[in-house]
């Protein structure tokens, strides 16, 4: 997770987990306990100390949790320095362009060690000392309900704290899935948890997953130099996201070199000579397999999901109900035990984003302790997948139907219509939106190409208010940009309320005009 000899780690963890933590005197009572020091924790702490309330905050391992330490913290600093190696290398084929630039290499160490770098200078924003600058009683220890009203803290030193509080939250998060593959552990893989400790580049790269963190990584790490095989058990890469969308990314990575080996379920792991062999298979729902092979690489990659954190808290002593998916809460994020509330990745069902986490622990405050009742689930999530292109996503697509109560339909211009993307020389990707069919409201859109995330956040409010397509057209953006895609489609939608009918009364109505 962490390398203590590297300088930049050293000031990470001097951050985030200090060796010479002082821990609090407990006051008789809490108004807040959080347990789990990620993003949910973090902010539902930060919050309610800002209002006012006297809060612990608990953390096991490492303050800042999975975004900062071994999530989009790290992953966005390599992605960052792959894609602008990529872009370094396409200079090549610019008319005003001269040598060559299609034989860039990255100093791969060096980049690891900008990465850590680039961590360890976020670290204080999540940080114990500022924590406490809060208003924040931070314990660094391993966190246990030991009742309804009570956590027990060890602490490093094996010294016992205990806490009594008004409210609590459960912020423990979630950790790579490691299936019991058979010969898995004897091989070695690395997950999101440890790839980031490499300052050796893989020659052979495999990674098991075709998700986001799967597509992101083996993007990364083939444009660093290595060679890179996917195995999935998903029929097509990133199976969450839009068909049209994936396809596209599934298609540029293949062009960059990436293997797909799809639909294959991991049989077992073993080592060949030197190399690690994944066996997989191909079945028919019916079991039977009809098809079978070896990916052979020097490093194996998991990404395959991940895990709630719910193990040893004491969950049962406090009254919290969980399972393995995760701990079950209502629409206003109370568990079980209605004084304690759950946030972030390990509340079963969540969305399993930084900015979903953050979005909860800012209604668990408001729900405990304002008589709030926010429910997490009122407002469309969205996110994006750091590919190149990316991909974002809002609401809903076109066949949740039943969701939606309605019938839907999509209307899509690719970024080849767009002046701005054209004069880039840019133009893969598309700007998708879902729309009530009867009404024209905006339950969802989808966004495939250079900085969509970005792009993206112009429909977000639209979405979430349910406002039609045609309000789109009425705002003015800057030309040219490719934001403008936007107002195009709120363009289309106004050109396809044009009926006949219609266009025979403006007609009428131009002639008569004096």
């Amino acid at each position: 997770m962490t390398l203590p000899e590297d300088p930049a780690d050293r000031v990470l963890l001097d951050e985030v987990a200090p060796d010479d933590w002082p821990a609090p005197e407990p006051p008789p009572c809490y108004d807040l306990v959080v347990v789990g020091g990620g993003t949910a924790g973090l902010v539902s702490a930060a919050i309610a100390a800002g209002l006012g309330a006297r809060v612990a905050l608990v953390e096991e391992a490492l303050l800042g949790g999975d975004c900062l330490n071994t999530g989009c913290v790290p992953s966005k600093a390599l992605l960052s320095a792959a894609h602008r190696l990529h872009a370094a290398r396409s200079l090549g084929d610019e008319a005003w362009a001269e040598g060559d630039f299609g034989g860039l290499r990255a100093d791969f160490p060096a980049v690891m060690r900008r990465m850590r770098e680039l961590r360890a200078a976020i670290a204080p924003h999540d940080g114990a000392r500022r924590f406490r600058s809060l208003g924040v009683d931070v314990y660094l220890g391993r966190g246990r309900f030991t009742g309804p009203r009570f956590v027990e803290v060890e602490l490093r030193d094996g010294t016992l704290k205990a806490l009594c509080f008004k409210r609590a939250v459960v912020a423990t998060g979630a950790r790579a899935l490691v299936p019991p593959i058979p010969g898995l552990v004897e091989a070695g893989c690395l997950t999101n948890e440890t790839v980031f400790d490499l300052d050796l580049l893989p020659q052979r790269l495999l990674v098991g997953g075709a998700g986001p963190i799967g597509a992101e990584l083996a993007q990364a790490f083939r444009r660093f130099g290595s060679e890179v095989e996917v195995v999935a058990l998903d029929p097509r890469p990133l199976p969450r996201e839009d068909p049209d969308a994936a396809a596209i990314v599934a298609d540029v990575l293949a062009a960059e070199g990436v293997r797909w080996t799809l639909g294959a379920g991991i049989e077992r792991v073993e080592g060949c000579e030197r190399d690690k062999c994944l066996h997989w298979t191909r079945k028919e729902p019916s079991g039977t397999v009809v098809d079978s092979g070896t990916a052979r690489g020097d490093t194996i990659l998991l990404a395959l999901g991940r895990v709630p954190n719910v193990d040893g808290l004491g969950l049962e002593d406090a009254g919290v109900r969980f399972t393995r998916r995760g701990v079950q809460v209502d629409e206003f994020l109370r568990t079980t035990n209605p004084r304690i509330f759950a946030a972030g990745d390990v509340v079963e069902g969540a969305w399993q984003f930084t900015h979903a986490a953050d979005h909860m622990a800012r209604l668990v405050v408001r729900n405990a302790f304002f008589f709030g009742r926010g429910r997490w689930r009122a407002l469309p999530m969205s996110w994006c997948t750091f590919t190149d292109p990316e991909v974002a996503h809002v609401g809903l697509y076109a066949h949740q139907e039943d969701e939606a109560g309605c019938a839907l339909e999509e209307l899509r211009m690719d970024l080849a219509e767009v002046d701005r993307a054209i004069l880039e020389g840019d133009t893969v990707g598309f700007a998708k939106v879902v729309v009530e069919r009867k009404s024209g409201k905006l339950r969802g859109a989808t966004v495939v190409g250079s900085h969509a995330g970005e792009l993206l956040g112009e429909v977000l409010p639209a979405v979430a208010r349910r406002l039609p397509l045609t309000a789109l057209s009425s705002l003015v953006h800057p030309y040219p940009t490719r934001i403008s895609v936007w107002g195009r489609l709120g363009d289309l939608a106004n050109r396809r309320r044009l009926t006949p009918r219609t266009a025979s009364l403006l007609r009428t109505l131009i002639r008569l005009r004096r």
